[in-house]
């Protein structure tokens, strides 16, 4: 049987390096993961090129959802580009239409302008109201993979689906549960057959300043990848 290969989604240059020391076989790289994940930095970006794993970057220009605009399809496919300059191995995509189906020719756009890249297909797919329906149009799109928490809020309560999602893609396209991801429920994710993991892998990053709290230059939510938490999550992963 295959290794379990393991993402990890980081939002700075410190959760990078925490993720690559935990184990970590491949990056997600984002901004704002507290708002789901938006395009990187292309100083980030450079960064993460220097990484020794494959570096996926987000590719979502705005918070709130996958329906884009003219201008902001632009806006991806300029950040798609600036991925490739920077050296990075992939992107991670998704739009919507308002009915949140899959914008078929928006996507066909995006992977079009992220060819030669590795292709993601982020969790706009959970939105969809016809997800078997939704996995045959990733399939042809091009995708790669589809991160997915089989539409729940957590994977581990997407299993059911996730199982279905599986088998149906027999070996055309890689499931990756993703949300809610830890060492305590990795195991049973690996029972639906996927073969990839992604995880956050975060603990709570306490803000001292008061003062940046108030200004709003600071939030309570905060979170940073833990080189700890990734290597335990590994660790089971490697069995």
């Amino acid at each position: 049987m295959s290794a379990v290969l393991l993402e990890v989604c980081v939002d700075d240059a410190e959760g990078l390096d925490a993720a690559i020391a935990g184990g970590a076989d491949r990056i997600e790289l984002c901004a704002a993961l507290a708002l789901g994940g938006l395009t990187p930095s292309i100083g980030l970006m450079k960064r993460a090129a220097e990484a020794p794993i494959p570096v996926f970057a987000m590719i979502r220009p705005r918070a709130g959802g996958f329906v884009f605009s003219q201008d902001e399809i632009g806006l991806m496919e300029t950040e798609i580009d600036a991925a490739r300059a920077a050296g990075l191995s992939g992107v991670v995509l998704g739009a919507s239409r308002p009915d949140h189906g899959l914008d078929l020719p928006t996507l066909a756009r995006l992977i079009e302008r992220a060819d030669g890249l590795g292709r993601t297909l982020h969790r706009a797919f959970d939105l969809t109201p016809d997800k078997e329906a939704a996995l045959e149009q990733a399939i042809t799109l091009g995708f790669d993979r589809v991160l997915t928490s089989g539409g729940a809020m957590k994977a581990i309560d997407g299993l059911a689906t996730l199982k279905a999602l599986h088998a149906q893609a027999a070996g055309r396209i890689s499931l990756m549960p993703g949300s809610g991801v830890t060492a305590a429920n990795a195991a049973a994710l690996l029972e639906s057959g996927v073969r990839e993991l992604h995880a956050s892998c975060a603990r709570p990053l306490e803000e001292g300043d008061a003062t940046l709290l108030r200004f709003g230059f600071a939030s309570e939510a905060m979170r940073r990848t833990d080189r700890e938490t990734v290597r335990t999550l590994k660790a089971v992963l490697s069995g």
